[in-house]
Formats: structure tokens, sequence, C-alpha cells
């Protein structure tokens, strides 16, 4: 049986513990070198649409549709760019000493959504399976997957951490006073804040994930 945690701090990781706005700029930039001015567009289309069927973002689902069934080489090295792409360079700063920060408080988990492929390299990538301990969480919508994080992580408490809107919103009104919600505001999510936060405020307001690093245990418990 897991153990009991006294609280669990639930992560994000897009734009939350990594710069994902960077990585897609880096992308749309390859994207235009390697297929053309009209690069971007075509996978951007392709994308609109499978984020719609599969519900997460699946690049390399895009780039396998993109390329058909053609063999131009150029696809071989935008699947190097992904594959390989340097994502510990794009991690916050401060997320080590965060992480280790909440330690002595709690287990800090990272709840992700995206594909069983991409995703889980990009953690890895990130330097952040290490840094999790391998306390790592990737479903295709996490929200409606508390019955299983609970069960795999049960805690007194829990903390969300993430630069969405949409998922503080559904957490808060899924587990109550169970949770506390972080609003992490960083990246396009969180520039794009309007009515949900007005209407469910998240009880903890930061600019970069590093601030939770001078927080105290009864700062995460203002719900409880």
């Amino acid at each position: 049986m897991p153990t009991r945690d006294p609280i669990v701090f639930l992560f994000d990781v897009d734009n939350t513990l990594i710069d994902n706005d960077r990585f897609g700029a880096d992308l749309a930039a390859r994207l235009e070198r390697e297929l053309g001015p009209d690069g971007p567009a075509r996978y951007a289309a392709i994308d609109k649409d499978l984020r719609a069927e599969v519900g997460y973002a699946d690049y390399l689902g895009v780039l396998q549709r993109l390329r058909g069934k053609g063999g131009d080489p150029a696809y071989m090295h935008l699947s190097f760019f992904l594959l390989d792409y340097p994502f510990d360079e794009r991690r916050f700063p401060g997320v080590p000493e965060t992480v280790a920060h909440l330690r002595t408080m709690g287990r800090p988990v990272i709840l992700s959504d995206g594909d069983t492929v991409f995703q889980p390299r990009k953690v890895r990538r990130a330097g952040l399976w290490d840094i999790f301990q391998e306390d790592v969480l990737i479903y295709i919508h996490k929200e409606e997957m508390l019955d299983d994080v609970r069960a795999r992580y049960p805690a007194d408490h829990y903390v969300m951490v993430d630069d969405k809107p949409r998922i503080l919103v559904a957490m808060k009104k899924l587990l109550g006073d169970k949770v506390t919600t972080v609003f992490v505001k960083q990246g396009h999510y969180a520039a794009a804040a309007g009515k949900e936060l007005e209407e469910t405020p998240p009880d903890i307001t930061v600019d970069t994930v590093a601030e939770l690093a001078r927080m105290r245990r009864e700062d995460f418990l203002v719900t409880a």
C-alpha cells in the first residue's frame, strides 16, 4: 500500500517547470527551415485537428501525419530535433531547489498531460525525472484521473501547481478544501487567464515556481 504523505505537491510540466513556449518557437523555426515558409502553418493545422482528436499535444503524431507516405529526409531531421531537444536548457531557474524545499514538507509529484513517448522523454531530458525521484504521472486529461492520482499518492492535503487556469478551476471544483491551487503566471495560457479565475480564484499566485522555495508549510494549508 502506498505511503500516505501529509502533503502531495502536484506539478504541471509545460510552462510551469519548463519554458514550453520557447520550445514551440524553436520548433516553428525548425519547421520553416526544413519544410519552407509554409511549414509552421501546415504543422499548426494538423496539430489543431489532432489535439481535438486525442486531447493533448502529440508532437510525434503531428510529424507523422505531416510526412504522410513520403520519404523526405527533412522529416528525419525534424525527428532528431524533437527527440534530442535540450529541454534541460529550458527548465526554469530554481526548480531543483524548490522541489528539494518542498520535499521537507511532503512529496513533490509531476502530474502532466501528454502522449506515452514524447512527454516522458521531455520530462527526462529536462532532468525532472531525477529531480522528482521518478514520481511522475502522465495522463490524457489529468483532471479526470484524480481517483487514480489519490490512490497512487494518498495525502492529507494536495497542492496543485499549474499555469493553466482551466486545470486549477477543475481541481478546486473536484477536491474543494482538500487542495490548494497555485497559479504560476508563466506562458501563453497564464497570459490569457480571465473570467475563469475571477469566478474561481487560485489560492496562491506566483510569478515563478522558484517563489515556492520561500514558502512555509502553513502557507500551503490555507484551505485545510
